[in-house]
């Protein structure tokens, strides 16, 4: 038996070829399938042209198989109780999986983006306990008991281990009111003589912009006559014109699109992908590994560049 490997081998194709076998005719494993005969006749086309064989004998009463045709019920039927095993295996071990998820990350992207996906994450591993702790500090997750820190930004600590859930970056943003009030800033020079509403969290540098162009990176200092530890409020005061922020893509983006508030220096950004950070190697904890798994699945998604 010839294998043209330029196809796929689909297990579905292999599902409708034991069922035409089982009901001896397209059309009835058609009619037990939920499909046209026209469509497995299809299938089963496919199917031939993968394996590069003849499968069956075909005539207006019934379908005989080839002895090719012998060997591939044999092996397909092998194959797809062992898929069944595996997936069964996989239910039960997931279903298994217990203990206690201690997790923390920043206020804000805690509470916005973070605490959304935990009930998802609940209900694919239902014995395990989660718990999610927000701060606007630095967190000690060795010290202080946690199992994982989900964190914005590439500045991280050397002495733990990362994994990267998703790319990201954050934007300079205004509302239309203020640009027309204060003029459109055409480069970082020109953010001297503008207000620019400063967030202040965690360890990042109080009035220090830092943005790359053309991967070249740059540090502005800003200023302004209003700034917060709280990004959702600096947000609600550019909404207002009250002046020009940083702020995540993912957190902005709706606004954009709406008109609300408009990109500034769309050349230049701050890079802020989202990072798991955690003690323990992944080889060493089940139930590490499939909680990151879960998130990088959940904010690869999400990814904004």
């Amino acid at each position: 038996m010839s294998i043209n490997r330029e196809r796929s081998l689909l297990p579905e194709d292999l599902r409708v070829f034991l069922t035409v076998i089982r009901k001896n005719g397209f059309g009835h494993a058609a009619e037990e399938l939920g499909y046209s005969p026209a469509y497995v006749s299809k299938r089963m086309a496919v199917l031939e042209t993968t394996l590069g064989t003849r499968l069956l004998h075909r005539t207006t009463r019934r379908v005989a198989l080839t002895d090719e045709g012998e060997r591939v019920r044999t092996w397909a039927t092998r194959f797809l109780g062992d898929m069944e095993d595996f997936i069964s295996e996989l239910t039960d071990a997931r279903q298994q999986l217990q203990g206690s998820l201690h997790v923390c990350s920043s206020f804000g992207f805690g509470r916005n983006h973070v605490a959304p996906a935990i009930p998802a994450l609940s209900r694919l591993y239902p014995r395990m306990e989660i718990r999610l702790d927000v701060f606007d500090r630095l967190v000690d997750i060795v010290n202080e008991g946690f199992d994982m820190e989900i964190s914005v930004g590439d500045d991280l600590p050397n002495h733990l281990l990362h994994k990267k859930l998703a790319s990201h970056r954050r934007v300079l943003c205004a509302a239309p009111e203020y640009l027309q009030r204060r003029g459109v800033p055409t480069s970082l020079d020109d953010l001297a003589g503008h207000d620019c509403l400063v967030l202040k969290e965690r360890n990042n540098a109080f009035g220090i912009w830092n943005l790359t162009k053309d991967g070249v990176e740059e540090s502005v200092r800003v200023s302004g006559p209003l700034s917060s530890n709280n990004g959702e409020i600096v947000s609600r005061w550019a909404l207002s014109g009250a002046g020009i922020i940083l702020r995540s893509l993912w957190d902005v983006k709706p606004m954009l699109q709406s008109g609300q508030l408009v990109q500034v220096l769309p050349d230049h950004f701050q890079s802020a992908n989202v990072w798991a950070t955690y003690p323990t190697r992944l080889s060493q904890s089940a139930k590490l590994r499939v909680c990151i798994e879960f998130f990088e699945a959940h904010f690869g998604n999400l990814s904004l560049v």
